[in-house]
């Protein structure tokens, strides 16, 4: 008999997507703070701890894996940890949130599938795009046909890093390219609207974090399916305020909105001076909808948004783009089954 109540064990507890995460459990029904986990020796396990009343808080997470109390594990630790993580937790029976980007590497993400397919347990990836308002919004929009038929959608993501290296600069290794760890974003918003692309052409540059490993600067051009064309831009060493400016044309009417703006901007008709503002909740990191979904998806045996699958395949455009910026040369984009 599947249980109504579950014990979550959130695996970092950042002072951002940390505190989100476990936010996002503490105020939800059907499930229970149970337990933490962070290594860092900065006080944010000890902390949250106590602001959350976690009965459980430790540093090991392999601690938490032999936990039979233990029903789901979410994975909010830096890129480089979530493959050797997942497994863990997927191969001691425990479903798995794991947040973006899935893993560094198409390989990765088809071990991470292949694991959970062995152990029948449940992973489902944090592409938390799906569940911004003003996101779900564009999308409820553009599949009733308000805008007619799309033939371009672009979206971007614009964060300066120099100030958030991440604890320890986790975010400034070789393995971990901007367009993956923060651009995944934009690709699955648009994967999610617009289908899986076929080709990406993309560009690549490195003027802003000179001293980091990787380009801080890519912008990719996709082929998406029904003759739709498509745009993603990246930039992680921007000097502005964060943005996820995403644009949705079609043959009827436009769509312009973010994930940090009260309203959604809708020109339909012919008066194209007077476009609609549509109020929308700002939630750029809506995890308490993610992860109530995720819950429900468990008791009651139901499909998320985000499988494994749908995460792997964002990775596999993300890397795809990387390899054609690397290249010079326009990529065609596999989707690898398990």
């Amino acid at each position: 008999m599947a249980k109504n109540n579950l014990n979550v064990a959130v695996i970092g507890c950042s002072r951002i997507m940390g505190r989100i995460h476990m936010t996002g459990v503490s105020q939800m029904e059907g499930a229970t703070l149970y337990a933490i986990c962070d290594t860092a020796t900065d006080g944010r396990l000890e902390e949250a701890k106590e602001k959350f009343n976690v009965p459980i808080a430790v540093t090991d997470y392999r601690i938490l894996v032999d936990d039979p109390n233990i029903d789901i594990a979410v994975i909010v630790t830096p890129d480089m940890c979530h493959l050797e993580m997942t497994v863990a937790f997927l191969r001691a029976g425990k479903d798995v949130l794991c947040e973006k980007p899935m893993a560094l590497t198409v390989e990765e993400c088809t071990e991470m599938r292949r694991v959970e397919k062995e152990t029948g347990r449940r992973l489902m990836i944090g592409q938390v795009c799906r569940y911004t308002d003003a996101f779900v919004m564009a999308k409820q929009l553009i599949d009733s046909g308000r805008i007619g038929e799309l033939y371009f959608v672009e979206s971007e993501y614009a964060h300066d890093y120099s100030k958030k290296p991440g604890y320890n600069g986790w975010r400034v290794c070789p393995e971990r390219e901007g367009f993956i760890g923060g651009g995944c974003h934009a690709v699955d918003l648009l994967r999610w609207i617009a289908g899986n692309p076929t080709e990406v052409y993309a560009y690549a540059t490195h003027k802003c974090l000179t001293d980091w490993p990787v380009n801080d600067a890519t912008i990719a051009i996709y082929k998406f399916p029904n003759n739709v064309m498509g745009k993603v831009f990246v930039s992680i060493g921007c000097k502005r305020n964060y943005t996820m400016r995403s644009v949705f044309y079609g043959t009827k009417g436009t769509i312009i909105c973010d994930n940090t703006s009260p309203t959604l901007t809708l020109f339909e008709g012919e008066d194209f001076t007077n476009p609609q503002q549509l109020e929308v909740y700002i939630d750029n990191h809506n995890t308490k909808a993610e992860i109530e979904e995720f819950v429900s998806a468990i008791i009651e045996d139901k499909d998320t948004r985000v499988s494994s699958s749908e995460g792997a395949y964002t990775i596999s455009v993300c890397c795809a783009t990387v390899e054609s910026a690397e290249k010079g040369t326009p990529i065609n984009i596999v989707y690898p089954e398990v």
